[in-house]
């Protein structure tokens, strides 16, 4: 990797840490700066606008993260309800870099940025999108393998799952605690046996 794209790399990522705990619009680029102890000129060699980089945190670090975490999963799996719970698992309770004090970093990028610029809105969309067709397809070939009763609704899960998943990531949030995140996957077991 050259220089110049180390560099990049590394503002990106500490950025991305820095927003994970203090938000987007409350982080400035002079303490992204700070952090990653860059001169003011080769951050804006790199990033116009504050936006710009968001853009690429975006596109460039959670996108990828997104398809290796949420997407390849279904790629081979038998039983998708048994792939959804313990994808659901290991990002609540055993997944070492996504904090409970600071939630999901998609949501929390959707919630601050959604309103006030729409390239953010796209970007965060297409992610949302992509996870909930992986798992509509998931769940359609369950029921064409009678794994998934006939009548269930694919999208109504993957709207649930993905819905349930944001929210109670921010009850967490609100909590500070990890056992609001063991009554979701309590009940979604629960809903699951119930598409069986």
């Amino acid at each position: 990797m050259k220089k110049s794209e180390a560099t990049r790399l590394n503002i990106l990522q500490k950025a991305f840490e820095l927003i994970y705990v203090n938000g987007y619009q409350t982080t400035s680029v002079d303490e992204i700066i700070a952090t990653t102890q860059v001169t003011k000129g080769a951050f804006y060699y790199h990033f116009k606008t504050k936006d710009e980089m968001g853009l690429a945190i975006i596109n460039e670090l959670m996108i990828p993260k997104f398809k290796n975490t949420f997407i390849e999963p279904f790629q081979s799996v038998v039983n998708p309800l048994d792939a959804i719970y313990e994808l659901m698992y290991n990002l609540l309770i055993e997944n070492e870099n996504l904090k409970v004090e600071y939630g999901c970093p998609a949501s929390n990028f959707t919630q601050e940025m959604a309103p006030w610029n729409i390239e953010f809105t796209k970007a965060l969309n297409h992610l949302s999108q992509q996870w909930e067709s992986t798992m509509i397809d998931s769940i359609e070939k369950g029921k064409e393998t009678g794994i998934v009763k006939a009548d269930v609704n694919a999208k109504e899960v993957a709207i649930f799952v993905l819905s349930g998943y944001w929210g109670v990531r921010n009850l967490g949030k609100l909590e500070n605690s990890k056992s609001v995140y063991l009554v979701y996957l309590k009940g979604l077991k629960s809903y699951f046996d119930t598409l069986k």
